[in-house]
């Protein structure tokens, strides 16, 4: 299977994170699936001349194309031209080459937030604007239409993420290769549905302290982010604490909260990332589907049944009250 991978408007962080695939790594695992690279600007070692001829036989037709991978949000300024971002020694901007060469690709994949819905590419005033390949935030209709199909039926694979996790990508391009992705397999933001059905909080280590509604009110504590500091993982769709990065790395683990970066929009939240917005006291953003007053009672008979040592926990930056052996029998 050929993919050909374009760098649009981003950081690179999510070719970052893919390199971080192991066991097995990023080239023995496509090996494998017989997945090839025509052309990574990362990655590959063809520049200039070479990359250029290899582009313009891939959008002639010449060379197919089975997907091809856009990483980063792309930029239609000045006035839809495309030109605030040009493809160097082309001459064309990256808005023109994704135009000429989505048609020739059997998949397209948008990779992380920004290829997806715009991203922090898009945030604030976005003076080059920039948007995602068939999104415009959480809206429909990017670079490419809402109805884009591709010869499969299926549209635009927003693998989103900032960024996105390298299981997904991989993942994704091997289900891909297999002929095993169809539009039953993708979300209703056409998020690969075998990570975004999951929550963040599935798998968090910090879920004990959110069940007795045990919080932290600073970065450093051990407990629930969720009341104080902004963490929104009960509403953001991914695995990060199913399956962390390397093994063992999420945001939570970390100790910083999810922001919701597989989510359009997540970049702008209108507060600070750490600060969870409230009214009244109560916090704004509860359990997407729990009802309010539910989640209210309920955390109030779990405050009221908080134990000792998660309560004293929760507040410190490293355990200080171990738990207790149960009682032996007889």
């Amino acid at each position: 299977m050929n993919v050909l991978w374009l760098q649009a408007s981003g950081c690179g962080g999510c070719t970052m994170s893919l390199l971080c695939a192991e066991s097995p790594t990023l080239f023995d695992l496509f090996e494998g699936a017989g997945i090839r690279f025509l052309w990574h600007p990362s990655l590959s070692e063809a520049t200039g001349a070479e990359a250029r001829a290899l582009l313009e036989a891939v959008a002639a037709g010449d060379i197919p194309l089975d997907v091809l991978c856009v990483e980063g949000a792309i930029a239609r300024g000045p006035k839809g031209t495309g030109r605030f971002q040009m493809l160097s020694g082309t001459g064309r901007s990256m808005l023109d080459w994704v135009g000429r060469l989505v048609p020739r690709a059997r998949h397209v994949v948008a990779v992380g937030s920004c290829a997806a819905f715009g991203g922090v590419t898009s945030a604030g005033g976005n003076p080059s604007d920039a948007a995602g390949l068939q999104y415009e935030g959480a809206h429909p209709g990017g670079i490419l239409p809402p109805e884009f199909r591709d010869p499969t039926g299926l549209p635009v694979i927003n693998v989103a993420g900032c960024p996105t996790h390298p299981d997904w990508v991989t993942e994704t391009l091997m289900l891909l290769a297999a002929g095993a992705m169809g539009p039953e397999d993708l979300d209703v933001l056409a998020r690969p549905r075998f990570y975004a059905e999951h929550l963040v909080h599935h798998g968090c280590p910090r879920n004990e302290f959110y069940e007795y509604k045990a919080s932290a009110t600073a970065l450093c504590e051990m407990g629930c982010m969720m009341e104080h500091l902004g963490c929104v993982g009960t509403q953001a769709v991914g695995d990060c604490n199913i399956r962390p990065w390397n093994g063992q790395g999420s945001c939570t683990r970390a100790g910083y909260p999810c922001i919701s970066c597989t989510a359009p929009e997540f970049e702008e939240p209108r507060h600070a990332f750490t600060e969870t917005p409230k009214v009244a006291g109560i916090p704004v953003g509860l359990p997407s589907d729990m009802p309010k007053a539910w989640f209210m009672a309920l955390a109030s008979l779990s405050k009221a049944a908080t134990p000792e040592r998660l309560a004293k926990n929760a507040t410190a930056d490293r355990i200080e009250v171990l738990p207790r052996p149960g009682k032996p029998r007889g």
